[in-house]
């Protein structure tokens, strides 16, 4: 399959919520904006990779009603991200989802191997173009199989994208190489005005139908101790352990690790987007971290969770 990627994105309107379908290989796009957007305010541009299996509806989140799926009430990343603009109205919020129509980011990456660096930018920068107008900086974030989409960007793109401020991944670290990561991730925060934040759980503890569900080491706890192990040779790390989490922290507070202890082996993976993670992955290390949220907490964003779904139809 072949794709022509275009020169320039068009679309009627970037206010509301749209579709890009159909224009990136394999590649289901739906956009959440405000019905209007302040040109006096920075607009922040959140791309929030799927997890693998998921699609953008469940994602979005909604009011369950009789019938519906489970999988509505699991992340509510429409309220979450509706809370940020009520809770930081100094700035335009856009949400992103990305999902590859085979709901595996995981596979993406091989199926499309040819033409990944020139796909992986060409979504960044043409969607961010969009927004030129209205002073837009970007927000990288990820949960579980949509870890892989920001690894195989920082690996394969010449240059990463100067709009890029902020790489969040959600348990969503099993990508991580040292020696493909490590260096570029290193040099890239040592800009003042970026910023990283891990959160993830000890998952190796997990038993699954009988065995383990995943392996000590290629776990998000493992790799996400890795990650720590390896920007530790370049930044000086503080933790703080309080029995229940793991909280490294560097470059004062712009690196942030969130690492949920898990003696009991219960599955936390989507929990740790509900409970506020969404939010807190993107303001950790800001002056808005834990402003009217508790991460790990009850839902700060219930008031404005949707009746109906976003109706992106992915």
């Amino acid at each position: 399959m072949s794709f022509l990627i275009p020169l320039v994105l068009t679309v009627s309107s970037i206010f509301g919520t749209f579709n890009l379908n159909d224009i990136y290989p394999e590649v289901c796009i739906t956009v959440e904006a405000p019905d209007t957007l302040d040109p006096a305010k920075p607009t922040e541009l959140i791309f929030y990779t799927l997890p693998n299996a998921n699609n953008i509806d469940w994602t979005a989140g909604k009011q369950l009603e009789d019938g519906d799926d489970w999988h509505y009430n699991i992340q509510h990343l429409s309220a979450q991200t509706e809370f940020m603009r009520v809770t930081d109205p100094k700035r335009n919020y856009v949400t992103i989802y990305l999902k590859d129509q085979k709901r595996s980011w995981t596979t993406w990456r091989y199926r499309h191997a040819d033409i990944l660096p020139q796909t992986l930018e060409a979504i960044i920068s043409d969607i961010s173009a969009l927004y030129k107008d209205y002073r837009p900086q970007i927000t990288l974030s990820s949960h579980s199989g949509g870890g892989y989409f920001l690894f195989e960007y920082i690996r394969t793109a010449p240059a990463i994208n100067p709009l890029i401020h902020r790489f969040v991944f959600i348990d969503s670290v099993y990508g991580y190489l040292e020696e493909v990561h490590h260096t570029r991730l290193a040099d890239w925060l040592k800009d003042k005005k970026h910023y990283l934040c891990v959160i993830s759980y000890e998952d190796a503890t997990v038993i699954y139908e009988g065995k383990p569900l995943v392996s000590k080491e290629g776990g998000t706890w493992g790799r996400s101790h890795a990650m720590v192990r390896d920007l530790s040779k370049d930044f000086r790390f503080r933790m703080k352990d309080d029995g229940l989490w793991e909280v490294y922290r560097a470059l004062g507070k712009r690196i942030t690790f969130k690492l949920l202890k898990n003696p009991e082996g219960t599955i936390w993976h989507t929990v740790l987007v509900e409970r506020n993670g969404f939010i807190d992955s993107c303001w950790s290390g800001t002056r808005l971290e834990g402003k009217g949220y508790e991460f790990w907490g009850e839902r700060a964003y219930s008031e404005y969770i949707r009746g109906s779904s976003l109706g992106s139809g992915n």
